[in-house]
């Protein structure tokens, strides 16, 4: 459900840009992210600091779209979201000494310290790939060629990420079918 959710403004952006313009599609994905926030505070869940952070920026380099008429702003909104990703990664292992990923998912997995690093770190790496991937086709490619890659691409590189991770995890012993029923069993 919660995946559904983080797409669905993408592809209520992408519709409304391929039916419209990139201000139309700008203003509707303003509309769905703010929905999207709503939707999760009336399902009485909390609200994840990354989807703050997208809320946020979709309505601040939104708003720069709109008000100067000008698309770079928004075409600049994931590079700006995937940069500060990467970089909260990378500050939570080595400033504040406390790594976020297994803040995050530690409470699913029981991995030694040295996978959380690595997993983190390379985490982090896969940020800031996207963030500059993204710019080199906001600035290599047509506007609809960036709209279908932040739909499709996004996504593409977000699952990527997951089946990598699996993969090293697999690969490390780390993803047997007993530590998965007992992490089961203990949740229960």
């Amino acid at each position: 459900m919660n995946a559904l959710l983080d797409l669905l403004p993408i592809a209520i952006f992408a519709a409304v840009f391929f039916a419209s313009d990139i201000y139309v599609a700008t203003a509707a994905l303003m509309i769905a992210v703010t929905v999207q926030v709503a939707a999760v505070k009336l399902m009485r869940r909390p609200l994840s600091r990354e989807l703050l952070l997208t809320f946020w920026m979709s309505i601040i380099f939104g708003s720069m779209t709109l008000i100067f008429h000008n698309e770079i702003f928004i075409q600049w909104k994931p590079t700006i979201v995937n940069g500060l990703l990467g970089l909260s990664l990378i500050a939570s292992e080595y400033v504040g000494q406390h790594n976020l990923l297994k803040r995050l998912l530690g409470a699913q997995l029981e991995l030694p310290d040295a996978i959380w690093t690595r997993l983190n770190l390379g985490w982090a790496i896969g940020f800031l790939f996207a963030a500059g991937l993204n710019l080199v086709v906001a600035y290599s490619f047509p506007m609809a060629f960036w709209v279908t890659y932040k739909l499709v691409g996004g996504f593409a590189l977000t699952l990527g990420y997951v089946i990598a991770t699996l993969a090293y995890l697999g690969s490390k012993g780390l993803l047997t079918t007993e530590s998965l029923s007992t992490q089961r069993t203990e949740r229960s």
